[in-house]
């Protein structure tokens, strides 16, 4: 993120601080930029109907105060700091601009950087408050057994030894190993695992991680201080800091040129004085200064970016601020997360094996007769690819094993392999879990019929958009929490060839500054357990539609949609944002390297001076408007009927 605007507050937040504002309106550079142009409007009104030279100057000095006040005291802080930005020198023409009688000038300058103030303290406020989503993830308290005796304890209350008590359904409190009692766990929170893990003792588990229907105890390994998701927030908070502190475009350009302008100033008015009349050679060293001023410098990122940000918005992409839009025109490799990313999170029958003379239909029927009966995550993905569902009766879940029910006087077990002996099938399982899919085998009265092979597919686009991405130069990488094998099968299909699985939250975000440090890197994520990434990358962009609120929150850029195609479009948009963004500062600089000699000879005069720069700030602001033409994305109807295909087309007897 941005510093922003110069503003560079390292004091600590309080917590009044800490309630962050939501609305434009609550910004309070915006209220006083709002204040600051109804009093220069009304300064112009009062000019053109031929009010009294002091009223005039009257609202303009209102004007200049509140505009002001946005930036002078901060850039008086940073310049006790040693820090110099582009409030510096809008602070130095200001006053150039009132010590030469043109308050209205320095007004319109404080009016226009106050406005760019705001709009980026709006955009670093909205990634504040991500932090706080982390928080919701941690349960209110924690059952620990303590002799003998069942007590409930608030998660910081949790010593290491501690056995605790997570019944089913319940988050777990804090990290630990399981030492009795299997489940199938939902570790999504944690590792991004889009299918739950079977867990039993001697496994560890995680903070946030959901327990699904047995019962465990567990050993607490770590406290609540020092948990998963507390070094998750960690990472996070250093993360933003160090982005918080790094220097945006117009203040990289104006550090060197602030005390190259001042020392200009000085040297013209000393030397003027000693060789000339020292009245004259003061009044244009002032002029010198109004006339190195960055005024177009001022309004021209913050139109650029305020029209590009709008039109990212149209192609599906929610772009926070101008740092996160230079940030994503300079990117030149991409991390993508795997689930929920590139696939789309919603787990699908993609195989069915047979035997014993068995149809797919009926190992699905059979299967769907029991899934009717349960909450596992995989029950959806089967009940979906059957025709119709007759549920069975007396339906038992075996906890990290399966399921057990009768019908029509048959007795019928679905489980995973291990509980249930794969038997003729053993070679179909093991390249169905070759291929990245969870395997579930059938029974029906002691007689294996079937194998069942689940897998969160890739998004139709998928493909389409890594070879795009490729195809625009990005180096491309695969980050996953999945295991190995179903990371290889799916990276194959979209024809990655640098991939990462099993990775931590903690892993991706020390594996994102490896690939930091060869290229400006991009992360792409959508769970909580991608926050350290999104944050650690030089950009971080959420998934929107299947993210959780602290990914979008953390994150630079959220992809508003579940089409992957605005990922490249946003590239391309942000690219050309730059490159318009790069002319206006080129245009300002130029400005202010033709303006200085011509005023320092007199030539030009302060009146000129002004004039040149309202002319040029209308041609900057053009070209800045034309940030915001683009071509929404065309979205195409997503094929479904090649998803039920494949789930009739399982009818393949083994």
């Amino acid at each position: 993120m941005s510093d922003a605007c110069g503003c560079g507050n390292d004091e600590p937040r309080s917590d009044e601080q800490e309630r962050e504002p939501e609305r434009l309106w609550q910004i309070k550079e915006l209220q006083f930029a709002a204040i600051s142009g109804v009093f220069l409007l009304a300064a112009l009104i009062a000019g053109f109907l031929g009010a009294t030279e002091p009223i005039v100057l009257t609202l303009q000095a209102v004007a200049l105060l509140a505009g002001a006040y946005t930036f002078v005291p901060s850039t008086l802080t940073r310049l006790a700091k040693g820090k110099i930005g582009v409030g510096t020198l809008m602070t130095i023409a200001a006053v150039g601009a009132v010590i030469l009688g043109e308050v209205g000038e320095a007004a319109m300058l404080a009016f226009l950087f106050s406005i760019s103030e705001g709009l980026e303290e709006y955009s670093l406020a909205r990634t504040r408050r991500g932090l706080r989503a982390l928080l919701s993830l941690v349960p209110d308290e924690a059952t620990v057994l303590r002799d003998g005796t069942e007590i409930v304890v608030a998660p910081t209350e949790l010593r290491i030894g501690d056995r605790m008590l997570v019944k089913p359904g319940e988050r777990v409190a804090t990290d630990g190993i399981i030492g009795q009692g299997r489940t199938a766990l939902d570790v999504s929170a944690i590792t991004g695992e889009s299918v739950p893990v079977e867990a039993g003792p001697g496994d560890e588990v995680f903070a946030g991680s959901i327990n699904g229907t047995g019962v465990l105890e567990v050993e607490v390994t770590t406290t609540a201080e020092d948990n998963s998701l507390a070094r998750i927030v960690r990472i996070v908070e250093a993360e933003q800091s160090r982005k918080g502190a790094s220097q945006r475009l117009a203040d990289r350009i104006a550090k060197p040129l602030v005390p190259g302008v001042m020392i200009a100033a000085a040297l013209i008015a000393v030397l003027g004085s000693v060789l000339g009349d020292p009245a004259t050679w003061i009044e244009r060293a002032l002029v010198v200064l109004v006339a190195a001023s960055p005024c177009a410098l001022a309004i021209s990122v913050p139109v650029t970016v305020v029209a590009a940000i709008g039109a990212a918005s149209k192609l599906g992409a929610l772009v926070k601020g101008g740092a996160a839009l230079e940030a994503l025109g300079k990117i030149r490799g991409v991390a993508l997360d795997k689930t929920g990313t590139l696939t789309a999170n919603r787990p699908t029958v993609i195989e069915v094996a047979t035997t014993n003379g068995a149809t797919g239909e009926q190992v699905l029927d059979l299967a769907a007769a029991l899934e009717a009966r349960s909450e596992h995550p995989l029950a959806a993905a089967i009940l979906a690819a059957a025709d119709t569902v007759i549920p069975a009766t007396d339906v038992e879940a075996v906890t990290g094993a399966g399921l057990t029910g009768h019908r029509n006087g048959h007795t019928i077990r679905l489980g995973r392999p291990g509980w249930l002996d794969p038997g003729p099938l053993a070679g179909d399982v093991a390249r169905m879990q070759q291929a990245g899919a969870t395997a579930v085998l059938v029974e029906d009265n002691g007689q294996l019929i079937g194998a069942i092979a689940v897998r969160d597919e890739l998004r139709p686009e998928a493909a389409e958009v890594v070879a795009q991405l490729r195809g625009d130069g990005y180096h491309v990488a695969m980050l996953t929490g999945d295991n190995q094998a179903t990371a290889a099968a799916l990276a194959r299909d979209v024809r990655i060839d640098a991939v990462h699985a099993e990775l931590r939250p903690e892993d991706k975000a020390r594996l994102i500054e490896q690939l930091r440090a060869q290229r400006p890197t991009a992360m792409v994520g959508d769970g909580v357990n991608d926050a350290p990434a999104l944050a650690t990358a030089d950009l971080g962009i959420a998934m929107g539609a299947m993210g959780t609120d602290v990914a979008i929150e953390t994150a630079d850029v959220a992809l508003m949609g579940e089409d992957l195609r605005h990922l490249p479009q946003a590239f391309t948009h942000a690219r050309r944002a730059r490159r318009i963004m790069l002319q206006n500062v080129g245009l300002s600089l130029g400005l202010i390297v033709a303006l200085m000699p011509l005023a320092l000879f007199g030539m030009l005069g302060l009146a000129a001076v002004v004039l040149v720069h309202e002319l040029a700030e209308i041609v900057v602001i053009a070209n800045g408007v034309r940030a915001g033409r683009t071509k929404p994305l065309a979205t195409a109807t997503v094929d479904r009927s090649a998803r039920q295909t494949r789930a009739a087309s399982v009818d393949a007897p083994s």
